[in-house]
């Protein structure tokens, strides 16, 4: 008896600690993050040594910046000593999260290090980003939708559940005045009001608007999933060549953080495709490209193919290289078998007669998880009237 009253006061003393001191907690939440950015700059302040070296090596930040593949970096010695100097800091292994406050500033410090990181070195950047997950459920009422036809197609569908949810509404009304086409068109708010929708609107919703499925032969439905990016004021004039558009996002550092992002999580790691991380993680690199100089989008209304708004024309002796950009996006293995699957689960979620229960859905659901299990899958749970979903990242 006394050795289960001592298992039980450790169990009680182990529920109380913190989430993060536990082992084995895979969802960390913005409240406890490991090791900021801006967390690991306030502590390098604190530091003589490591303050005197940052600042220099933010005084270097043009000349250590990487380099394309087709150019040698030279870099001044003294910068390479102030690098040196920051290789035992916690800036070397900082992070940001694409929701935290001061994300921009939280960027800025993470590139003036970064080149520390691999001085002399080329390779794909690292994304910066340290995700979160919320474990707050949110609620989708599909009982709603019986005010539609019952053949309507599913973005229809999707974007009447933004309609219905107040903060999906406001957003997508914000992004679509602000990308209205034709001589009200201002593309940079457009693209700002995008990035605030992808990064604040409830994730279910704005990936069902997204990657709603179409049946190949619905004009109408492909079009209303093209244009949630809305294709004529979000993407540059004209056709820029795709190293050019690269090279404009990489002097920016939201867009360099948002690629490097997609680069880390939807990289094919061999020659058979094998991804570098889940499917979820893939998603939301993409999603988080959008409202950036890189946005990518469906290139038809009949398939869901998607790409940059960019071509290798020109491209000289970077031709090559030029066309790996390109077919990062257009010929990904990993984006296209994710956004395929998704596609999928947002199909099945409606695969009953809306004016049934929720009930019914979640079983039927539940059996094909069962059946084909996905770690990208959200995790669902039963309702009467609704359908409550965790966010799948």
């Amino acid at each position: 008896m006394a050795r289960r009253a001592d298992l039980l006061s450790a169990l009680s003393v182990l529920l109380l600690l913190p989430p993060l001191l536990r082992a084995g907690d895979p969802h960390p939440t913005e409240g406890r993050l490991t090791n900021s950015c801006l967390q690991a700059r306030r502590k390098c302040q604190a530091n003589p040594t490591c303050n005197a070296a940052y600042h220099h090596l933010s005084s270097c930040a043009s000349s250590v910046s990487t380099p394309s593949p087709a150019e040698e970096p030279s870099v001044p010695v003294d910068c390479v000593e102030a690098a040196q100097h920051l290789r035992n800091s916690s800036l070397m292994s900082c992070t940001c999260h694409r929701r935290m406050k001061n994300q921009t500033a939280c960027l800025d410090i993470y590139w003036t290090v970064h080149a520390a990181r691999s001085l002399g070195d080329y390779d794909l950047d690292v994304s910066p980003y340290e995700d979160t997950v919320t474990r707050k459920p949110w609620k989708l009422d599909i009982s709603k939708l019986s005010i539609l036809k019952p053949d309507s197609d599913l973005c229809l569908k999707f974007a009447m559940l933004c309609t219905l949810n107040d903060k999906c509404d406001r957003l997508r009304m914000a992004y679509g005045e602000a990308c209205s086409s034709g001589p009200h068109c201002r593309r940079p708010a457009c693209l700002q009001q995008l990035r605030a929708f992808f990064e604040k609107a409830p994730e279910p919703h704005a990936q069902g608007l997204l990657l709603c499925p179409c049946a190949p032969s619905d004009l109408g439905c492909g079009q209303r999933r093209r244009n949630t990016i809305a294709p004529s004021c979000a993407l540059p004039p004209g056709t820029p060549n795709c190293l050019e558009l690269r090279r404009l996002c990489h002097a920016d550092r939201l867009c360099r953080s948002r690629l490097a992002d997609f680069q880390t999580h939807c990289h094919p790691m061999d020659i058979l495709g094998t991804c570098a991380t889940e499917q979820s993680r893939c998603l939301q690199a993409y999603m988080g490209l959008i409202g950036t100089d890189m946005t990518p989008n469906f290139i038809s209304n009949v398939n869901a193919s998607v790409a940059l708004s960019c071509t290798c024309r020109g491209s000289g002796n970077l031709q090559e290289e030029c066309e790996r950009l390109e077919e990062s996006f257009s010929h990904n293995p990993c984006l296209m078998e994710a956004i395929a699957d998704k596609m999928r689960f947002h199909s099945q979620l409606f695969s009953q007669d809306l004016s049934d229960s929720t009930l019914p859905v979640m079983e039927r659901q539940n059996k094909n998880l069962a059946l084909r299990p996905q770690p990208w899958m959200p995790s669902l749970f039963s309702c009467t009237l609704t359908l409550i979903l965790l966010p799948s990242f």
